[in-house]
């Protein structure tokens, strides 16, 4: 389960339709609905700039919130849509859905690499190179891991960690289907140098003695 959903504050709006929207706009904010959960679409509003900084955070529209409004009980909502300003590219306006708890979800979930201090490649001079810093995941609204860990304390240079070498909560699965690389072990740069060379040093005795 994650520790940390990350809150949404908004305010309710009042009034709906264009000419609201409009007033919401003016006054600073970005017009908004919350619907789904088998309750009536509530209109909100956010502060303009607290929205642009979340969304230049990146993730915005994979992310579960906590939705903190006043006068009603928190929710979690993801984000299903952000229209912006066909010039200026800046939001308009936010669909928020709620979630029942059983609801399936797809969110990006970081992965976290331990006992790198003992990795045999690394201690070698290797190199961890990481291709996946997170991993998207269709998971369960009422269960969401805070993290993926992936076990280096067994690799040496070359090896590889895959999604399969990762023990998934249960309940989870990857939005791809195949076996893909989450990180590896590098030889070290200079290594690879000097690989490189003698790979061209046999080349060109190869060529030689053609």
């Amino acid at each position: 389960m994650a520790g940390e959903i990350p809150d949404l504050e908004v305010q309710v709006r009042t009034g709906t339709g264009k000419g609201a929207a409009r007033q919401a706009r003016r006054d600073g904010m970005v017009p908004g609905v919350v619907y789904g959960g088998d309750v009536d679409p509530l209109p909100i509003q956010i502060p303009f700039n607290t929205l642009l900084v979340k969304l230049k955070a990146g993730r915005f529209k994979s992310t579960l919130f906590n939705l903190k409004v006043e006068g009603h009980d928190d929710v979690r909502v993801i984000c299903r849509d952000v229209q912006r300003d066909v010039v200026k590219d800046l939001p308009t306006h936010l669909d928020l859905m709620r979630l029942r708890r059983a609801t399936k979800i797809n969110l990006f979930i970081p992965v976290e690499f331990e006992n790198e201090e003992t990795c045999p490649g690394i201690k070698k001079g290797g190199v961890l190179t990481v291709v996946r810093p997170e991993v998207e995941l269709m998971v369960t609204a009422g269960d969401i891991p805070e993290k993926l860990t992936a076990d280096l304390g067994a690799l040496n240079i070359g090896d590889t960690v895959t999604i399969s070498a990762i023990d998934l909560p249960a309940g989870t699965k990857p939005t791809i289907d195949r076996d893909f690389v989450i990180a590896n072990i590098q030889a070290p740069s200079g290594l690879l140098a000097a690989d490189d060379e003698e790979e061209d040093a046999a080349e060109e005795d190869v060529a030689t003695e053609e």
